[in-house]
């Protein structure tokens, strides 16, 4: 197949496995409504959380993870790390804006996270999953904590070793997006205003 054919093939199949809803799926199929109604009106797992049902949450953010990471795997094994990374960034693209739902989907990082996993794991993760995992502990604001760990992901990746320029880039641009796709959070977080997960006040937050 031409490598132009091979990522074209890519790019589709990333972005229709992205784009399936899993936290709509799984919380319509607990029989707890349109995920959308409720909170800040997002799919993702944060959102599942505010419906009391941590084992939803916890299966919407495997889903949303793995649906980018074996995207990114089943690629890589067939036309390279170059095919792998253009699969994950379209399964991004797939979640954050599904073609079935109107182009409204989620914001990315779980499905951000389950690409490092399977792209760039020891490189990725080391400096993402410590960047999120300890600013939430001392803040308790998800989209901080997210924001930073796309900040500091594509340095973080590069210091440790990666030296693939696509793979790099594709990190660059999924930090960006999160910006993107977290901008009412960051107006919210300069204001001061973005509520504390726990607080009783987190509805709004995303």
């Amino acid at each position: 197949m031409p490598v132009e054919a091979l990522y074209a093939l890519a790019a589709v199949v990333g972005y229709l496995s992205g784009s399936i809803p899993f936290g709509l799926v799984i919380t319509k199929a607990a029989g707890l409504g349109d995920i959308r109604a409720i909170g800040s009106g997002n799919i993702g797992a944060t959102n599942v959380l505010r419906t009391g049902r941590k084992d939803l949450a916890l299966a919407t953010f495997l889903l949303d993870s793995l649906k980018a990471g074996l995207a990114a795997l089943a690629f890589t094994w067939i036309g390279g790390r170059e095919a792998g990374m253009i699969a994950g960034v379209a399964a991004f693209l797939g979640h954050c804006y599904p073609v079935w739902l109107g182009f409204k989907g989620g914001k990315g990082v779980a499905t951000y996270a389950g690409l490092l996993i399977f792209i760039t794991p020891l490189k990725g993760l080391l400096v993402g999953a410590p960047v999120w995992l300890g600013l939430f502990a001392l803040t308790r604001i998800s989209s901080l904590s997210a924001l930073c760990a796309a900040v500091a992901v594509p340095p973080g990746a590069y210091l440790l070793g990666e030296r693939n320029p696509v793979v790099l880039g594709g990190l660059a641009a999924l930090s960006l997006l999160v910006f993107w796709t977290h901008r009412a959070n960051l107006g919210r977080l300069l204001k001061g205003t973005e509520p504390r997960f726990g607080s009783g006040k987190d509805k709004p937050a995303a």
